[in-house]
C-alpha cells in the first residue's frame, strides 16, 4: 500500500485562480480514507431519459448550476510542505473536459443496445477519475434501449460526499417535468400518531409506566450497542463471513464491475409494507434475503446432486454467516431546497463524509412461507435501529486514524468490509417525474465500484417504481441477471402471499 506522502501535488498550467474563488478546505477523515488505493470508490448515477439527450442543453442549462457546489469546482491536492495534508482547492471548471459524448452509430452495433450500454458502463469501472481536475464527469449515450431513448452516467468520486448527500444534490439540480419551476418532492418520515387515554397518561400509574418503558429502552440500546461494537471489532480483526459463492476474493475492489438493473413495482412493495406494518426498507431487505437464499441454493447445487429447493430439502449448508455492510450518514442531510439554494444563490449547506458502519446479518435459508423472509428482516432492522453502532464505529475509525495514521485506519476499515459479503443501500427518490436539463427521466439507478465486496445491491425509488441495481465482480458472480431474476421473483412471491391471505387492505 502506498503511503500518502508519496502523492505529488497537482500541477496545472491554468492561470492563477482569482482571489474570490481561491478557497481551501481540508478533507474529512472519511474522505481521506477514500483516496487510499484499497478504497478508491466511485459513485455512478445512471439516468435513463425519455428523449434523446442534447449535449448542448446539458452543458448550458444543467451543468453550470450543478458545478456551483464547492466540491464540484475544487481540486483535491496534497500539500507536501504541510505533512501531506489533503485539501480541496477551488478552481475554474472547464465543462468540456467533464462531458463525454461518444459517437455511436446504432446501425453498426454488433450487440443489443442494452448490452452496449452495459458494457460501456462496465468499462468505466476499469478507469479512475483524473485528479488534475474536479473529481467528476458525465457520459451521455444517445442509444435507444427498450425503456429509454438515452442514458446519462454521472460519475463522482466518493470523497466528494456520502451517497445520500450526493444523490440529494443530484435531485436538487432537477425539476418536476410537469412543473419546471418546482423542485422534486421527497417523502418525509411521518410521525406516527399515538392515541393514549387521558386517565392512563395523567395518572401516577401511567407516569410510572412511561419511566419504566424509558429505562428499558435505554438499557436495551446500551446492550445492543455493546454487542454490535464488539461484533464490529471482531469482524475487523478475525470474524469472516462464510465462504459462499458470492463472497469476494482478495483484490476484488480492483476488478471491473458489471452493472445490471431491474425496475420493480413500488406499489407492490408498499402493499407488503402496509399489510405487515413495516417500512419499505424492511421489504427491500426481505426481498434481498429471499433472493440471495434462492440464488445461493442454486450455486451450491452446481456439480453435485440437487437436493431440491424447499425448507427441509435444499443445497444450502447450515448456519451460513452472511452479512451486509451499510454506511450510515451521521451528518444531517441537507434538504433539496437548501442544496438548490446553494447552487442558485451561493448560500451554505452542511456537507461532508461523516459516516459510520453497520453490520446487517441475512439469514440464508429457504422458507416455504415467503413472508418469513420479510418478518425476519423486520426484526433485524428494528434491533439495529435501537443501537448506536454507526456512531461508535465512526468514532472508533476516527480514533484509529488520529492515533495510528491513515495506513492503519485504512487497513482496519478495509478488513471490516472484506470480511463481509454484501454492500447494501436503499435511497428514497422523488414522488413525481423529474427532468434534468429538460430531459424527462425514465428511471434513476445509483451504484458504485471500488468497494471490497463482490456484490453491492442498491434500491432507488422513483415515482411508482423501485429500481434495483447490482454492482458485481464477474469473477465471482458470472450471472448477475439470474440473481436479478431471483430477487424479482422473490418480491412476487411475497406479494402474492400477502394477497392470497387477505392481509392487504383495500
Amino acid at each position: 500500500m502506498e503511503s500518502i506522502n508519496i502523492l505529488k501535488p497537482i500541477k496545472t498550467k491554468a492561470k492563477p485562480i482569482e482571489k474570490e474563488v481561491c478557497e481551501e478546505e481540508p478533507l474529512s477523515p472519511s474522505s481521506r480514507l477514500l483516496h487510499e488505493p484499497n478504497f478508491n470508490v466511485h459513485i455512478l448515477s445512471i439516468m435513463a431519459t425519455k428523449s434523446r439527450i442534447n449535449p448542448q442543453a446539458i452543458k448550458h442549462q444543467w451543468i453550470p448550476n450543478f458545478v456551483n457546489h464547492p466540491r464540484f469546482c475544487s481540486l483535491m491536492v496534497v500539500d507536501e510542505k504541510n505533512k501531506g495534508v489533503m485539501k480541496w482547492v477551488r478552481t475554474k471548471v472547464d465543462i468540456d473536459k467533464h462531458i463525454v459524448v461518444p459517437q455511436v452509430n446504432e446501425q453498426d452495433l454488433q450487440e443489443t443496445p442494452e448490452k452496449f450500454v452495459e458494457n460501456y458502463i462496465r468499462n468505466l469501472s476499469t478507469t479512475t477519475l483524473d485528479k488534475s481536475k474536479p473529481l467528476w464527469d458525465l457520459h451521455l449515450l444517445n442509444v435507444k434501449t427498450l425503456d429509454a431513448e438515452g442514458v446519462a452516467v454521472l460519475r463522482m468520486h466518493h470523497s466528494l460526499g456520502d451517497g445520500t448527500s450526493l444523490m440529494s444534490l443530484l435531485l436538487a439540480s432537477t425539476r418536476q417535468t410537469a412543473h419546471p419551476d418546482k423542485l422534486p418532492t421527497i417523502p418525509g418520515t411521518k410521525n406516527r400518531a399515538i392515541n393514549l387515554e387521558h386517565n392512563q397518561y395523567y395518572s401516577m400509574r401511567g407516569l410510572l409506566w412511561r419511566y419504566f418503558v424509558l429505562i428499558w429502552f435505554y438499557m436495551r440500546m446500551f446492550w445492543n450497542t455493546i454487542v454490535d461494537v464488539l461484533m464490529f471489532l471482531s469482524t475487523t480483526m478475525f470474524l469472516k463471513d462464510t465462504n459462499t459463492p458470492i463472497k469476494g476474493r482478495p483484490g476484488s475492489e480492483f476488478n471491473p464491475r458489471r452493472f445490471v438493473h431491474r425496475v420493480l413495482s413500488l406499489d407492490d412493495m408498499k402493499l407488503v409494507k402496509n399489510a405487515l406494518n413495516m417500512t419499505i426498507n424492511d421489504v427491500a431487505l426481505g426481498v434481498t434475503q429471499a433472493g440471495l437464499s434462492v440464488y445461493l441454493n442454486r450455486r451450491f447445487g452446481e456439480g453435485r446432486k440437487d437436493k431440491g429447493a424447499t425448507e427441509k430439502t435444499n443445497n444450502l449448508p447450515c448456519n451460513v454467516r452472511l452479512r451486509s455492510s451499510l454506511l450510515i450518514n451521521l451528518r444531517p442531510t441537507p434538504g433539496i431546497q437548501a442544496l438548490a439554494d446553494m447552487m442558485d444563490k451561493n448560500t451554505e449547506a452542511k456537507w461532508g463524509n461523516w459516516v459510520g458502519s453497520v453490520l446487517l446479518p441475512f439469514k440464508i435459508a429457504l422458507r416455504d412461507d415467503p413472508l418469513v423472509y420479510v418478518k425476519e428482516t423486520k426484526a433485524t432492522s428494528f434491533r439495529k435501529k435501537n443501537s448506536l453502532e454507526a456512531i461508535y464505529t465512526c468514532y472508533i475509525s476516527k480514533l484509529i486514524l488520529k492515533l495510528f495514521g491513515i495506513k492503519t485506519s485504512s487497513s482496519m476499515s478495509h478488513r471490516s468490509l472484506i470480511n463481509t459479503t454484501v454492500a447494501f443501500s436503499n435511497l428514497v427518490g422523488p414522488q413525481e417525474e423529474i427532468s434534468f436539463g429538460g430531459h424527462p427521466m425514465v428511471y434513476l439507478a445509483p451504484t458504485s465500484y471500488g468497494q471490497p465486496q463482490a456484490l453491492m445491491i442498491n434500491f432507488q425509488s422513483y415515482v411508482n417504481k423501485m429500481t434495483m441495481v447490482l454492482s458485481v465482480d464477474e469473477n465471482v458472480i458470472p450471472d448477475p441477471h439470474q440473481l436479478l431474476d431471483d430477487l424479482e421473483q422473490s418480491l412476487k412471491l411475497i406479494k402474492n402471499a400477502v394477497v392470497e391471505r387477505g392481509l392487504c387492505q383495500e
